[in-house]
């Protein structure tokens, strides 16, 4: 089939810079990304990718201060001698299961 339609779309300049940077060292134009997202997304019926907010920002602890820092380890803490603890294996699968990962 012929390629007769247009797309016109606005985004930030640095995102379309960044993008288009990935694509030309994948060898492909952009204008086959867009056409290959259009596929998937009507192959899919819908987006090709999960899309959900975050449900809890992580904590970056580089950007705390001392105080900060002795406050969330002293939660921590506070959790272990209260007995509010997961095994590794609870949290790997928890983990597992939110990255939608099949465990080995």
């Amino acid at each position: 089939m012929a390629k007769t339609a247009n797309l016109y779309a606005r985004i930030e300049p640095d995102l379309k810079e960044q993008a288009e940077s990935i694509l030309t060292a994948l060898g492909i134009p952009a204008s086959n990304a867009i056409t290959m997202f259009y596929k998937q997304i009507v192959l899919q019926r819908g987006m090709p990718f999960e899309i959900r907010l975050q449900a809890k920002k992580p904590l970056d602890m580089s950007a705390l201060t001392q105080e900060q820092l002795n406050a969330e380890l002293q939660k921590g803490y506070d959790d272990v001698l209260a007995g509010r603890t997961k095994s590794a294996d609870q949290v790997f699968d928890a983990i597992w299961r939110e990255y939608g990962v099949e465990r080995v």
